[in-house]
């Protein structure tokens, strides 16, 4: 085997790596609903987001981008993004709704298998939009619900923890509308309303003070009210999508349309 090959071989292995992690996060938030460690689950999910974050990045970083990569992560973000967050919320709510209950967390999965399947499709056809995402990315969904579980955990269990009053007191009500909570995450992941991507090479890089300063607040925030920040951050972020629908259909009827996004996923998500 020549030095070639095996740095060819190096650089598609560095990703699948992390990629491993997140299907490994997948796996043990399964395991764990299966012992009713809820918060365990979706702790897990939340963690296979970080893992699937660094694969991508790695791998452009070492110039390791394969067909192979792109299929594994698909099937690893499907694990843990899709079948773990429709059992672990069928476990946790889903099922007191009777028969209703496997429907539901069912369609979450589907929508979220559709997703993938879709964002596949494209890449090898045109190769998608590198600024947008078309419709909630599949971690963006699991993050809606993981979030939700963490903070009703946390009122379930009766534990401390560094939280925001006036949110957790609307918790209680969100857990009635757990079913619709699902599914509106579910036909968001298939829908074909644009999402920013976030994916451009200098769009974390701090051009000024107030941005440096945007992210130390944000990244305190997130060290101080762990389950409170996260939430929001996933909620604001799936709501950006009908938000942003909203104002450009306000546009276009009073005559001002704004320019749409390309189509096309920018990620297997």
């Amino acid at each position: 085997m020549d030095r070639l090959t095996l740095k060819r071989g190096g650089q598609v292995l560095a990703p699948s790596l992390f990629t491993v992690g997140n299907m490994g996060c997948g796996f043990y938030a399964l395991l764990a609903v299966h012992r009713g460690e809820y918060a365990s689950s979706a702790t897990a999910i939340i963690v296979g987001m970080l893992f699937d974050a660094l694969d991508g990045r790695v791998a452009r970083l070492v110039h390791g981008e394969s067909s192979f990569g792109v299929e594994f992560d698909s099937l690893s973000d499907f694990l843990t993004f899709g079948i773990a967050p429709a059992h672990m919320m069928y476990g946790f709510i889903l099922k007191d709704y009777g028969v209703w209950g496997y429907p539901m967390a069912f369609i979450y999965a589907l929508c979220g298998g559709l997703r993938l399947a879709r964002f596949n499709a494209v890449a090898h056809d045109s190769g998608g939009s590198k600024t947008h995402f078309t419709g909630l990315p599949i971690p963006g969904g699991a993050g809606v619900v993981a979030s939700f579980v963490l903070l009703y955990q946390i009122i379930e269990e009766g534990r401390p923890a560094h939280t925001w009053k006036f949110l957790m007191d609307q918790i209680p009500a969100l857990y009635g509308l757990a079913p619709a909570m699902v599914l509106v995450s579910s036909f968001l992941m298939i829908s074909t309303i644009p999402y920013p991507a976030f994916k451009q090479p200098n769009v974390f890089q701090p051009r000024s003070v107030r941005v440096l300063l945007g992210a130390t607040a944000g990244a305190g925030l997130i060290y101080i009210y762990p389950q409170s920040t996260l939430f929001c951050l996933f909620w604001c972020f799936a709501l950006l999508g009908p938000v942003g629908w909203v104002m450009r259909l306000f546009w276009r009827l009073i005559g001002r349309e704004k320019p749409v996004p390309p189509p096309g996923p920018a990620h297997p998500y």
